[in-house]
């Protein structure tokens, strides 16, 4: 009902369309072309892969600030928004970043070698 309510009408398959799920090669393309990724989701995910796809393929993040986004987005690569109202304020600033340092700023804190570091060091903690 939200999407046929709150969404649909708003698409006019020029703008703004509704794509479904994206994998693969498409996905990235997806990711990579657009102004920014709009995650405006409703629950605390724990991780956000689409976040850190996007950020790493240089598209800026609006996302809630719940969960793990205020952990995944930092000034470089996005902004958190608290109700939908600021998230639609936030695409304009979102938009304005650099995309060269959105991606830097993700590949820097998402790369192999940085999350086996993390994960090590989280795993050292919880063995002592």
């Amino acid at each position: 009902a939200y999407f046929t309510e709150r969404i649909e009408p708003h698409l006019d398959d020029d703008h703004v369309r509704f794509v479904g799920a994206v994998g693969g090669t498409d996905r990235v393309e997806l990711l990579g072309g657009a102004a920014a990724l709009l995650h405006l989701i409703d629950f605390d995910e724990p991780f956000g892969f689409s976040v850190v796809e996007a950020m790493t393929s240089g598209t800026p993040v609006v996302a809630f600030d719940r969960g793990s986004m205020h952990e995944l987005i930092d000034v470089a690569s996005g902004v958190l928004a608290h109700d939908v109202m600021s998230a639609v304020a936030a695409v304009r600033t979102a938009i304005a970043l650099d995309r060269r340092g959105v991606r830097d700023s993700a590949v820097r804190r998402f790369n192999v070698t940085a999350m086996v570091t993390k994960y090590e060091a989280l795993y050292r903690t919880l063995v002592r």
